[in-house]
Formats: C-alpha cells, structure tokens, sequence
C-alpha cells in the first residue's frame, strides 16, 4: 500500500525554467550582455544559482563577482518568483487523485526554503503537502536520503509505502537510497528526451499523466 507520494520541485511538480532564465538574464542584461533564449537556460535551471552564474558568464568570474551576481540572480527571482511558473500538464489532476485516495503528498527538493516557500504560496492543490523538505532542513542535500526520509518521518510513512518521483538521477538516487519506490520523469529539465530511462529508478514516465496508473497499481 503507498501511503504518500513525494516530488522534487522544479522540473518535477513545476515548470520554473523562465523564471528562472529571466532572473538570469536581468543580470546579464545588466551587465551588457544579451539574454539567453529559454532553450537554453532550461536544462540548467535544476542545478541551481551558481550553476546559472557559471553558464550566464563562464568561469572567469572573480569570486566577489560571482557571489554579486548570484545575488542579484536571486533577489530579481524572488521578486518574480511565479510570473510564468506553472505546475506541469497532469500534475492538478494527480494531485486531486491523490487526495481523493488518501494518500499524502510532499516535496524534497534542493531549493532553499526561502524560494520554495514563496514559491509555493502561489500553487493551492486539492490537498496542503503534508511535508515541504528544502536543504535548509536537513545536513546533507540530495543525493543523500536524508531529505526523503525526514518526508516520510512527517508523513509518518515508512519508506517501503512511499514513492519518490523526480526529473533528475540525485532525485532517483535519494528515493532509492531511502528505500522508497522511485519514478524517473522524462518531461522536466532533463539533458535529453531519454536519459531518465538510464538511472535505474523502478518506473519511468515521459508525461504526468502517466504517474498516477503507476500509484493504482502499487496500491
């Protein structure tokens, strides 16, 4: 029986790559440069501020001017932090299935609680997270299991009847390495349309819509 279902958060549960890419092109705009189209700041977005610094301006920064434009990056985010941020196609509807079978949701994800939290009083689904897992609550980020666990502990769900779902291998790293049931997603800010299948999670999907026949089935 699954108890409760956890998702990463960008990639997974919401498309947040222009917000995203435009808090990085503000900071490239204002320093001359011309903005990056969404292609290609997309498949970046996942891997966080300072992975969107090195590709916005290389790695010839000094320190002092990564840590000036990474802030920058951030406060321009957090200022438009759900203008063009929307949940993926079928991810409402799984949302309201779930509730209507009585299974908890949540999400672990490696944003900081700052974002996540302003992030997420923009998006009401049919039922509240019953965990919200961000790096500021646990010592070691995914891949580690730690965040993943400390979901289940407040879902009080054991990991055996909980499931992990992300669009990254550390999301499938950390689900498995909890002992939860894992599915890779094929539809977020992955490299390409096929890697997820290659990360050896226990089910893989390329459409939302295609999770919750995978939860009927373990339940």
């Amino acid at each position: 029986m699954i108890k409760a279902v956890f998702f990463d958060l960008d990639g997974t549960l919401l498309d947040t790559s222009k917000d995203l890419g435009e808090a990085l092109n503000a900071v490239r705009i204002a320093q001359g440069l011309a903005p990056f189209s969404d292609d290609i700041t997309r498949k970046e977005v996942s891997n966080g501020a300072n992975a969107l610094i090195k590709l916005g301006f290389g790695d010839a920064l000094s320190q002092a001017q990564h840590v000036k434009y990474r802030q920058a990056l951030l406060d321009n985010y957090l200022a438009h932090i759900a203008d063009h941020t929307f949940a993926f196609e079928g991810i409402t509807t799984l949302i309201t299935q779930l509730a209507n079978a009585n299974i908890a949701w949540g999400i672990v994800t490696n944003k900081p609680a700052l974002y996540t939290q302003a992030l997420m009083t923009h998006f009401h689904f049919a039922s509240a997270p019953v965990a919200t897992i961000s790096p500021d609550h646990v010592k070691v980020a995914k891949p580690d299991p730690e965040g993943v666990l400390l979901a289940c502990q407040q879902a009080n769900c054991p990991p055996s009847q909980a499931i992990y779902i992300g669009d990254h291998k550390r999301d499938i790293e950390a689900g498995r390495n909890a002992g939860t049931t894992t599915i890779a997603v094929g539809y977020g800010f992955t490299d390409t349309t096929t890697c997820h299948k290659t990360w050896g999670a226990d089910y893989t999907v390329d459409l939302a819509t295609e999770i919750w026949p995978i939860i009927e089935s373990l339940s």
